[in-house]
């Protein structure tokens, strides 16, 4: 299966895809190459991946966009009246009426849930929304509140996510930010394996060793 990866991050969606071959689009180099060093035989594209998706979109099997979610993401709820006023990216839906309207191939665009009624109706996933032309299965996914997480911050997001970036020195970007913006790996699986149109089993328990499968 012929996958592209937008917005890719440090991939934790595309984790443990397998039988693919994954063309990346990541707009931060320094992220970009933490992906390049995970995914080594993944092809990785350093730009913009809303213009990527418009000049390449029917060179696909499957299309995976996780547009920006921080305008979209119910801590608006309290940054708003703190002062932290900002329109929603309106990306999110060019992108979803585009592919809806043109796409022939699979696809998904994920986002989290968001402080408003979406304008257009979602499928929901663990704590995501989904917008695909296949249907998504609910699936449990970790609690977001990681103050009850024992051995740290650090220590809980290497565990959940299966990545290590401690090693790497970075320029104005916040690894624990880096971190929340992954999907859990096995969501991404999940929604892989829904697109292909296999029996999927909802996980209920996450431990290392079932991330690491």
């Amino acid at each position: 299966m012929k996958v592209l990866n937008l917005y890719a991050g440090i991939g934790g969606n595309r984790k443990l895809w397998d039988n693919v071959e994954v063309t990346a689009v990541e707009i931060e180099p320094e992220i970009a190459e933490i992906y390049q060093d995970f995914f080594p035989d993944d092809i990785v594209i350093i730009g913009d991946a809303h213009q990527y998706l418009l000049d390449h979109y029917t060179e696909f099997d499957f299309i995976w966009s996780s547009p920006p979610c921080f305008t979209h993401s119910k801590a608006n709820i309290w940054l708003n009246p703190q002062g932290h006023i900002r329109y929603p990216n309106m990306n999110l839906y060019q992108e979803i009426i585009f592919l809806q309207q043109w796409c022939k191939s699979l696809y998904c665009v994920e986002n989290v849930q968001g402080y408003y009624e979406p304008l257009i109706k979602p499928q929901l996933s663990g704590r995501h929304y989904f917008w695909a032309n296949f249907h998504i299965t609910d699936m449990k996914t970790p609690p977001g509140n990681i103050s009850k997480a024992g051995g740290g911050i650090a220590k809980y997001w290497i565990e959940l996510y299966g990545f290590d970036i401690s090693k790497y020195k970075l320029h104005d970007l916040r690894k624990d930010q880096i971190y929340r913006n992954c999907v859990f790996p096995p969501l991404g699986k999940h929604v892989l394996e829904c697109a292909r149109g296999k029996t999927v089993i909802p996980l209920t328990e996450f431990t290392e060793a079932s991330i690491r499968e």
